[in-house]
């Protein structure tokens, strides 16, 4: 009878023990997770401000600078700022980033008038009279009334004919479309209102190929050059561009 009333009062001490125990391993556990939440919140903030400061903003939606006429002198003709947007509004012809980029991944938004025809170069020189002669460009089109549209090829998002551009993705003229280019080394993708229309490589047996059968064949330098100039083509039609950022990589 004694030895069961011992164990009576042991199990409920044994118990208390273990809750008490078990309390305060969680202090322990909480005041260790606060003490790293401390150590690694500056590493988390810095990195987040770190890769925001990766973007840089090619144009400010107030004027052009950091743009300039391709061939031509800092002053910019046939282009404006209306409405936050850079805006082809009269012939003066393409115009390209003062500075030049290696590789990168460059977001803008471009929106066209009803039959309208433009385009995003990239790693442009001005060695011959025309950007189109040495720089690959996605094709920026209205789809639906522009003849381009027809042919997948020339259609808006593609490698203009050499990689054709899926179909159901440009939206509506006057309506915005948002557009991205990633160029890394050799390889570049085409990315239009968040879905990859086109994907392919400088300088493969594939590339070499699409461009021999094409008008770009006698054009030696075409997509030859590692780096170059952002253009933004002046095709005579009315077009627009806002939020033009880009991030070297």
């Amino acid at each position: 009878m004694i030895k069961l009333a011992y164990l009576k009062t042991e199990i409920p001490n044994e118990i208390r023990l273990r809750q008490r125990l078990t309390k305060v391993l969680r202090i322990e556990n909480a005041r260790q997770l606060l003490i790293m939440i401390v150590i690694l919140l500056p590493f988390f903030s810095s990195t987040s401000r770190a890769s925001e400061m990766e973007w840089r903003s090619l144009f400010n939606g107030e004027n052009t600078e950091g743009w300039r006429q391709y061939r031509g002198g800092q002053s910019i003709q046939g282009w404006e700022v209306i409405d936050g947007a850079l805006t082809r509004t009269g012939s003066g012809g393409d115009i390209i980033t003062v500075d030049v980029f290696r590789d990168f991944e460059l977001s803008l938004e471009w929106l066209v008038e009803p039959g309208g025809n433009s385009g995003v170069f990239f790693r442009a020189n001005e060695e011959h009279d025309y950007i189109f002669i040495n720089a690959p460009e996605m094709q920026v089109l209205d789809d639906e009334n522009h003849r381009d549209g027809k042919n997948p090829l020339t259609s808006a998002g593609s490698n203009y004919g050499l990689h054709a551009a899926p179909r159901g993705i440009v939206r509506t003229a006057r309506t915005w479309n948002q557009a991205r280019i990633i160029v890394q080394g050799r390889d570049v993708s085409h990315y239009l209102n968040g879905k990859l229309v086109v994907d392919y490589t400088l300088g493969s047996d594939d590339w070499l190929k699409r461009v021999a059968n094409s008008k770009f064949a006698d054009w030696k330098s075409y997509g030859k050059l590692t780096e170059g100039h952002i253009g933004l083509q002046d095709h005579g039609d009315r077009v627009a561009f806002r939020n033009i950022r880009i991030r070297e990589l």
